[in-house]
């Protein structure tokens, strides 16, 4: 499949090896996409990327790519040569590992977006959208379920990209739907309308790829915790349900007791 290129992706790689840039590789693969802004309204991405060559041996936070109005810049490898390693999300916040069982700084794109009065926010935001879009397809990754905002894995101290949309009025969840519509746009294709309850057996045996906290009542995160199980859990399901879309899936799973788990932290077994 061909993927529309409406945007070009140009590579200004920092100096390695140096704190911001290891150059140690992204292994196994691609998993998933941090959302970020840059908190540093009026900066560009040209000024972004100067700042952190000027500043490679001083500190190590990273990112791969930033967005603005006029340019998009590559400045750790991703999309224009071997994925390498960023610095984006701190090691020490689990969610990133309960959500996709490993942590962002190994296997994620960084991606930030530029915001400010003197930055065309439409202009910056098509760009950004269609970026994590682009990066969902050039990784294989599913454009509904792989983009996660930084806010997200680390709430008690960051509030990206949320802070950075609101200059350009949009929101997380809208970002989340509009990467969903370019991915499909750019193949020139309609994205597929199903329930995501059709799409799996209606009982059945999972295990769990990350630890997952079982929920008593109903589905979704606000119910209480009744059991919380390890990575390799093996876990019976009566039901499939929609609830709480947790990182836009709302695809819960239930047993026979009333309790819930979130079906984005399990594999179906082999033979369900």
């Amino acid at each position: 499949m061909d993927f529309q290129m409406r945007y070009h992706v140009t590579p200004r790689y920092l100096t390695k090896p140096s704190k911001r840039r290891s150059g140690l590789p992204i292994s196994p693969a691609v998993r998933f996409l941090v959302a970020h802004d840059t908190g540093n309204p009026r900066s560009t991405a040209s000024n972004n990327v100067a700042y952190y060559e000027r500043s490679r041996d001083e500190r190590s936070a990273s990112a791969h790519i930033f967005v603005d109005d006029s340019e998009i810049l590559e400045c750790i490898p991703a999309l224009t040569g071997e994925p390498e390693k960023a610095w984006h999300v701190r090691y020490s916040v689990p969610t990133d590992d309960q959500l996709f069982g490993a942590d962002a700084n190994d296997v994620a794109l960084g991606i930030e977006y530029c915001y400010g009065t003197n930055i065309d926010a439409d202009a910056a935001y098509d760009k950004y959208v269609w970026v994590l879009a682009y990066s969902a397809f050039k990784f294989d990754l599913d454009p509904k379920k792989c983009v996660v905002g930084h806010f997200f894995l680390d709430p008690h101290r960051r509030t990206d990209p949320v802070t950075g949309l609101a200059h350009s009025r949009r929101t997380y969840e809208q970002l989340q739907q509009d990467v969903v519509q370019e991915y499909w746009a750019c193949l020139g294709k309609e994205p597929p309308e199903h329930d995501p309850v059709s799409t799996v057996p209606p009982s059945g045996t999972v295990k769990t790829t990350v630890r997952l906290n079982i929920r008593r009542g109903a589905p979704n995160t606000r119910a209480p915790v009744r059991q919380t199980v390890g990575v390799g859990t093996e876990l019976a399901y009566s039901k499939a349900i929609n609830g709480e879309a947790v990182n836009a899936n709302p695809l819960w799973l239930g047993t026979g007791d009333d309790n819930f788990f979130w079906s984005g932290g399990v594999e179906w077994t082999e033979g369900t």
